[in-house]
C-alpha cells in the first residue's frame, strides 16, 4: 500500500475516533504529498520524495515546538509535539548515534580525511549513505567531532 493510500485510510480512522491531533497531522501529510504529486503533473510521488516530505514536516513540527517552549507557550508546543509523533510513525527508524559514528569513521578512513578542513569532503558521502536514516544535525555534529579528534 502506498503512503498516500495509508494516510487516507488513517485519516478515516482518526475521523471515526475523533482524534483531532492525529487528524491534523495526517491532513498536513496528505496536503504536502498532494502538492508534490501535482507539482510536475505526473500525479505520483516517489518513495524518496515521500520520505523527504515527511522529514521536512517532522523538522518543522519539532522546531515550532521548541520555539513555543522558548516563548513559554507550552499549550501550543504540546500540539506540535503530538503532531511530530504522528509524523514520526510514518518514517523509518532512525539510526542511533553509535551507528552513525561507525559510518562516519568508516567514511573518514576511506577518504583519508584528516582534519576539520575536510568536513565538506566527508559530509557529502556520509549524507548520501545516511539520507533518511539519521538527522542531519546529528551527522554534522559527529563528523565535526571525528575530524577534530
Amino acid at each position: 500500500m502506498s503512503l498516500t493510500a495509508q494516510i487516507t485510510n488513517d485519516i478515516k480512522a482518526a475521523m471515526k475516533a475523533k482524534d483531532r491531533d492525529k487528524l491534523d497531522a495526517l491532513r498536513a501529510i496528505k496536503s504536502a504529498l498532494m502538492l508534490e504529486a501535482t507539482k510536475d503533473g505526473s500525479g505520483g510521488v516517489s518513495e524518496e520524495a515521500e520520505l523527504k516530505i515527511l522529514q521536512k514536516l517532522l523538522k518543522q513540527r519539532k522546531e515550532a515546538g521548541d520555539l513555543y517552549i522558548q516563548e513559554g507557550r507550552e499549550d501550543l508546543a504540546e500540539d506540535e509535539i503530538k503532531q511530530a509523533k504522528v509524523i514520526e510513525a510514518y518514517l523509518p527508524a532512525q539510526m542511533s548515534e553509535e551507528e552513525v559514528t561507525e559510518v562516519v569513521k568508516a567514511t573518514v578512513a576511506q577518504l583519508g580525511a584528516s582534519g576539520p578542513a575536510d568536513m565538506g569532503k566527508v559530509m557529502g558521502p556520509v549524507m548520501g549513505k545516511l539520507s533518511g536514516k539519521a538527522d542531519g544535525k546529528l551527522i554534522s555534529k559527529i563528523v565535526k567531532e571525528t575530524l577534530a579528534g
